[in-house]
């Protein structure tokens, strides 16, 4: 079992940054995840962003982002970190924090939400133009 509670998300100007923050409770045997950022916008499937092998923090990025957004976590992988930089109106979308064991990182599906057994509640970035 896993919790996860996402919190940063608010209003922001286009080229402005944004930090997510996703808390993580594990109450399970395993000590590493792969834990991925997703966002979803009104009708439309949940897109992958990025994600993190906790273990190694090794890092998978959605082509069309990388360069903008960097996912990080702590020392202590209990957090994990989606920086945002230079966001435009179309990056406005519900933001969602994600947990599953490691092979879904290593499978190279990091991507697919469907991948995914753990889900935090999200929180909503809103860029204005």
């Amino acid at each position: 079992q896993v919790q996860l509670v996402e919190s940063g998300g608010g209003s922001v100007q286009a080229g402005g940054s944004l930090k997510l923050s996703c808390a993580a409770s594990r109450y399970t045997y395993s000590r590493n995840y792969c834990m991925g950022w997703f966002r979803q916008t009104p009708g439309q499937d949940r897109e992958g962003v990025a994600a993190i092998y906790t273990g190694t923090g090794n890092t998978y990025y959605s082509d069309s982002l990388k360069g903008r957004f960097t996912i990080s976590q702590n020392n202590a992988k209990d957090t994990v970190y989606l920086q945002m930089n230079t966001l435009k109106p179309e990056d406005t979308a519900m933001y969602y924090c994600a947990a599953d064991l490691p092979a879904v990182c290593w499978s190279s599906r990091w991507w697919a939400m469907n991948e995914y057994t753990y889900w935090g509640q999200g929180t909503q970035v809103t860029v204005s133009s």
